[in-house]
């Protein structure tokens, strides 16, 4: 047996603006994403037709592969957690070891993977899922009432647990493994090395490049369209005027095209500044208030929310979710033709597929940014870390959160004035039923701080690991122009698809995105399974598995 692939040579420009990006890579990502941008805002409707034909096609097409690809992920992540090779081998040399403490490794996993989200649905997922879930279309329990709350927490718990983590931290560990184990680029193509070789460094590994650039901008956007809108309803919360919203033909409203734009330039603004200040600086700090403010929230609701009702949700949410995993992430629901059959289909491609997607499209940001951050940690160590603590981190947001939610509409305290809100708005009108208007006014400023420094600290890690993706792995400086031009493309693809179509535009050119990068995570899983079973034969045999080791027995001899 030999020493494993640790050279593979990625083309990169020597001089001119490209200077250290391949830009095979760079400029077809920019197009790309250029003519998306384009399209969305000079032919709006015709934009939003399309994409919503291909979504039902897929959606029809692909929903078993989207959910038996997920159950890959979670089996592979648990064999991980559990085979003996795992716990020796390290992200790195016998050297390395974490750059980063605990607290701000989870601060930053969580804060880029996670915390926009999870401030939208904490609330809002919980509420709906109560109101309505497969149980309900079935007829097994009564939408909105108290038998009705374990069910909205398994649905709640399976499409923010171990399956959304698993997602993440497939790609993460491929990278980190092969980056700082045998000295591979720190990008997507390198996690194929054990099944393509060196055909990676030409056109083969640019278009997996490329489709990574283009899942993670479409994954971002999704994320940064949530917290546009939930941004803008703290806005108006706390004062800024009847201008952030335009009344809709069905008497309804919508977010104003001036406050996407105000949302937007204040957001990417701040994030490109904190992109140029590189990981260690702005990104850290942020994470790090991120997580401060966050247990502020958590503990606010603790004291003055359903306390407990939210920790008998949260106990008996896990358990029945951890009882229901065999079933619900191997469990297809297709048209049918009966009544029954084409709602639970449509409950689940609005949902648990829509989730798997949106995992998925934001896996190459999450675990770039989460090789980036995790190298001198174990196999084991890493799987552990980036699965369990943040699943059940957002399981007690969900529980404390959205169980004071459900708990005040249970008891009559709130009147519908929870669930009658927006979705980006039931946070803030939950805040307005448990506090006084004075009160409420001051928490809600918090959120949307919180929600603020989410935004730019997912943005800002987004841009800098596109920037990776597309100077073939280098981790160091970047052109600030091609900094600029990324953060200035996700403003757009943001504002140009709500314009479009509000959200659903951007949730569907993402299920789109990320259906040929799951195909990747499929292989980048196989990969890292084959490169641990065989560094673990080398081991056994004395043959070099890293370069550290390479290098050590070419200096002997």
């Amino acid at each position: 047996m030999k020493p494993p692939l640790m050279d593979l040579h990625i083309e990169t420009a020597i001089s001119g603006f490209y200077k250290g990006f391949a830009k095979n890579v760079t400029v077809a990502g920019k197009v790309i994403v250029g003519a998306l941008i384009i399209w969305a805002v000079a032919f709006p409707t015709q934009a939003a037709s399309v994409l919503s034909s291909i979504n039902g096609v897929i959606l029809s097409t692909f929903n078993y592969w989207y959910v038996f690809v997920m159950a890959f992920f979670v089996l592979v992540c648990l064999l991980l957690a559990i085979w003996p090779a795992s716990g020796r081998l390290k992200l790195g040399h016998p050297e390395d070891k974490p750059e980063f403490s605990n607290f701000s490794w989870f601060s930053m996993m969580f804060g880029a993977g996670i915390g926009i989200g999870m401030l939208t649905f904490a609330t809002a997922e919980p509420m709906y899922h109560w109101a309505s879930n497969p149980d309900t279309i079935r007829g097994i329990t009564e939408g909105s009432s108290a038998e009705n709350v374990r069910a909205a927490y398994v649905w709640s718990f399976t499409h923010w647990g171990l399956a959304a983590w698993a997602a993440y931290a497939i790609v993460g560990l491929s990278l980190a493994y092969f980056a700082y184990r045998r000295d591979l680029p720190l990008t997507i193509r390198s996690a194929l090395v054990p099944l393509f070789g060196r055909s990676l460094s030409g056109p083969l590994g640019h278009t997996i490049d490329v489709v990574a650039v283009v899942a993670t901008v479409l994954g971002v956007s999704q994320t940064l369209g949530f917290g546009v809108e939930q941004f803008v309803a703290g806005l108006s919360r706390i004062g800024f005027g009847d201008w952030l919203y335009t009344a809709t033909a069905d008497g309804g409203q919508k977010v104003s095209i001036m406050a996407i734009i105000l949302a937007l330039v204040v957001i990417m603004g701040a994030s490109t500044l904190s992109a140029l200040s590189g990981v260690g600086k702005g990104i850290k700090w942020l994470s790090n208030i991120n997580m401060g403010l966050s247990f502020f929230i958590l503990a606010f609701f603790l004291i003055f929310g359903s306390t407990f009702f939210g920790l008998q949700a949260l106990f008996l949410g896990i358990w029945d979710y951890l009882v229901s995993i065999p079933s619900n992430i191997l469990t297809v629901w297709a048209k049918d033709g009966t009544e029954t059959g084409d709602a639970l289909a449509g409950w689940q491609g609005g949902w648990t597929i829509f989730y798997w997607a949106w995992w998925i499209a934001f896996a190459p940001f999450v675990g770039v940014f989460l090789a980036r951050i995790s190298k001198g940690r174990t196999v084991r160590e890493y799987v552990l870390g980036a699965i369990v603590i943040p699943a059940f981190m957002c399981f007690v947001w969900f529980a404390i959160v959205g169980g004071t939610a459900i708990d005040l509409e249970l008891n009559g305290n709130a009147n519908g004035a929870i669930t009658g809100a927006g979705q980006a708005d039931q946070l803030f009108a939950m805040l307005g039923v448990i506090l006084s208007p004075t009160l409420a006014w001051i928490m809600s400023i918090v959120v949307v701080v919180l929600l603020l420094t989410y935004l730019v600290t997912s943005a800002d890690s987004a841009v800098l690991i596109i920037n990776t993706i597309n100077a073939a792995g280098d981790e160091g400086p970047k052109a600030r122009p091609h900094i600029l031009f990324w953060g200035a493309a996700l403003a757009f693809v943001v504002g140009g698809l709500i314009i479009a179509g509000g959200l659903g535009a951007i949730q569907t050119a993402m299920v789109i995105g990320a259906l040929p990068f799951s195909l990747v995570m499929a292989l980048m899983g196989i990969s890292v399974l084959k490169a641990i079973w065989r560094d673990g034969k080398r081991e056994k045999m004395g043959v070099a598995s890293t370069s550290a080791e390479v290098a050590a027995t070419a200096a002997a001899e």
